[in-house]
């Protein structure tokens, strides 16, 4: 019984260091880039856009697509970032506790 009171009180513990790391996530920013640094995409932690430079030698009615794939790029390269941070981040706060394998947090 004593087990699980202690483990009780981790869970606990981990629900409120979860809600301090959900706001940190919120709060980050991370930049992706693409084509060699002529697309910069700029997200927070929940995958929000916050800004985007384009380099202008893009601004060709030829190089259109290429722009477009550039910044799908860029933005996907940001996202990755991002996800990285938070699974880095969640594994740091629950280390040592219990949880199933392949479960993932914040629910």
């Amino acid at each position: 019984m004593r087990d699980i009171m202690g483990m009780m009180g981790k869970l606990k513990e981990m629900q409120d260091k979860m809600g301090s790391l959900q706001e940190e996530i919120a709060a980050l920013e991370v930049e992706g880039t693409a084509g060699g640094g002529l697309v910069t995409v700029k997200l927070n932690g929940k995958g929000h856009m916050l800004g985007m430079k384009v380099d202008p030698s893009l601004f060709k009615e030829e190089e259109i697509e290429v722009l477009e794939d550039l910044i799908i790029a860029a933005h996907n390269d940001a996202k990755g970032k991002a996800e990285a941070e938070l699974q880095k981040r969640t594994q740091e706060l629950t280390a040592g506790l219990p949880i199933p394998p392949g479960m993932k947090l914040p629910f």
